[in-house]
């Protein structure tokens, strides 16, 4: 399955204009009330299908099955349920965040911060940090009661390899360790984002990022899926702080591209086999299970399980092996998220959908609205 094939583009194209006060800085009101922009990916679709299948349609939907594909369908993702017919494989990001902001002072007194990445060899963890003169080797960077963390040494892409002194990484973490929310979100994290910056479904903590796609769900739209028949699995992508870099080459082939780990556990394996066999489609929740799903593809679309890492860039002209649907929030100008939104349903249909939901006062990036490609 091919999406549209366009000539290569240049990093500008995948920018765009948004108002500021579109970008979410607070979750919506409840958990699962945010508003859903529905679009068709019209060619190279594998099944035809463009729209629920009959009598799955939501109530009061403006989706039909006369809708022409690129089409935008303003709904809500609480009708999420009534696009995916029994027998689809809905596949999720279950990584939990992690506690991994850092904040202490230097020898001088002042300020410095410290990202956790994840562990290293040994006692050491991968970081980064500012300002980077804190962070050089044998620097300490004071977080109180006797507690620091001291750079190892510095690596050839600026990353950081530090250890804690005075505490095991568990207990530093425990005791000062902060969410560590989008650098867009420009308050400081409380006690309802240590909830709603999770997924319901959250469990191997490893992210310094949520996967946004997943905040959407609430426990009764999971059980309404399964009751309806819905094949529900969840695999584990570690999403790393490059998920928010900009491409800043003219060239996106020569971003350099985040790497993040992933595992993939043998039932979502085994569900997709099962699902290609049955004839249904599988629906990614979020990019970072796609990037997960179609790294692990072999050439006929069939899963590897088992852990990995991926550097994946996905950009106009991709094949996609595996997925056929993808439910996705808004993302960032230059990003590789919004180049891979626009392989997958089409350039010129993505940046029309953006354009409308910037029009229509969607809430946009981590804490915004969803959009729905089928």
């Amino acid at each position: 399955m091919t999406t549209e094939r366009v000539a290569p583009l240049p990093t500008s194209a995948f920018d765009y204009d948004l108002p500021p006060e579109l970008i979410a800085q607070e979750p919506a009101g409840e958990r699962g009330g945010s508003r859903m922009l529905v679009v068709g990916r019209g060619a190279g679709r594998k099944d035809g299908r463009v729209v629920p299948s009959a009598g799955n349609a939501p109530s009061g939907s403006a989706v039909t099955s006369a809708l022409p594909p690129f089409r935008p369908s303003d709904c809500h993702f609480s009708q999420l349920p009534g696009f995916i017919p029994p027998g689809d494989l809905l596949v999720l990001n279950s990584t939990r965040v992690r506690h991994a902001r850092l904040i202490g002072t230097r020898a001088s007194g002042a300020p410095a911060e410290v990202l956790l990445l994840h562990p290293g060899v040994g006692d050491t963890w991968l970081a980064m940090g500012k300002p980077g003169s804190a962070l050089r080797p044998g620097k300490r960077v004071h977080l109180g009661d006797g507690v620091a963390i001291e750079t190892v040494a510095v690596l050839d892409d600026g990353h950081r390899v530090v250890r804690f002194v005075g505490a095991d990484a568990a207990d530093a973490i425990a005791r000062f360790g902060r969410l560590p929310l989008p650098p867009y979100i420009t308050r400081d994290p409380g006690p309802a984002d240590e909830v709603r910056y999770q997924t319901v479904y959250a469990e191997r903590e490893g992210s310094v990022a949520a996967p946004t796609a997943g905040l959407h769900f609430t426990p009764a739209v999971l059980a309404e899926l399964a009751t309806k028949g819905v094949i529900i699995e969840a695999l584990d992508l570690e999403v790393g702080p490059g998920t928010f870099r900009p491409v800043e080459t003219d060239d996106p082939g020569a971003h350099p591209m985040h790497r993040e780990r992933y595992e993939i556990p043998p039932g979502v394996a085994e569900a997709v086999r099962h699902t290609r066999k049955g004839g249904g489609a599988v629906w990614a929740v979020g990019t970072t299970v796609v990037r997960a799903l179609e790294s692990a593809a072999g050439p006929d679309g069939m899963i590897r399980p088992g852990a990995g890492e991926t550097e994946l860039l996905i950009t106009p002209g991709y094949t996609f092996r595996v997925v056929d649907h993808l439910l996705t929030n808004f993302h960032l100008p230059r990003s590789t998220l919004l180049m891979l939104v626009s392989a997958f349903a089409g350039y010129e249909t993505t940046m029309a959908a953006y354009r409308h939901a910037v029009a229509s006062r969607y809430r946009f990036y981590s804490y915004g609205d969803a959009m729905l490609i089928l």
